[in-house]
């Protein structure tokens, strides 16, 4: 019981779990700023800078059960300019970007929490497949 304890509740694998819920929430904050990119006004909203440096300060410090009770959460971005006579400051090729990185970034964790679940496979099992 040790082993599983010792995978579920590792600073990697919380830190995992936690950036999944950030690149969930970065995924839907790019879609509002995609689907609103014709909003005259709109503003594109992103992951709270505070947040995202607050998370790699708790990772690099392994400190776990801190890093399980923070949040993500998004922000207005009041600092990229507007290029357009409405205020609107999305930009969709940097938006589309934005997209591919996190859908990679996504991809990685998934591939680094299945191998979690892998090894807690084989320490049950005794075989890998």
């Amino acid at each position: 019981m040790e082993l599983v304890a010792s995978l579920f509740s590792g600073s990697n694998y919380v830190g995992v779990k936690k950036m999944m819920d950030v690149t969930a929430l970065r995924h839907a904050a790019i879609a509002s700023n995609i689907a609103n990119v014709s909003t005259p006004g709109y503003k594109r909203m992103q992951i709270s800078k505070d947040f995202e440096e607050e998370l790699r300060t708790r990772i690099e410090a392994r400190a776990s059960s801190e890093i399980a009770t923070i949040d993500p959460r998004t922000e207005v971005d009041e600092l990229t300019p507007s290029t357009r006579a409405d205020g609107n400051n999305v930009q969709i090729d940097q938006e589309m970007l934005e997209l591919s990185k996190n859908n990679l970034n996504f991809s990685t964790l998934t591939d680094f929490a299945s191998g979690s679940l892998k090894q807690l496979r084989v320490a049950i099992t005794g075989r890998s497949m």
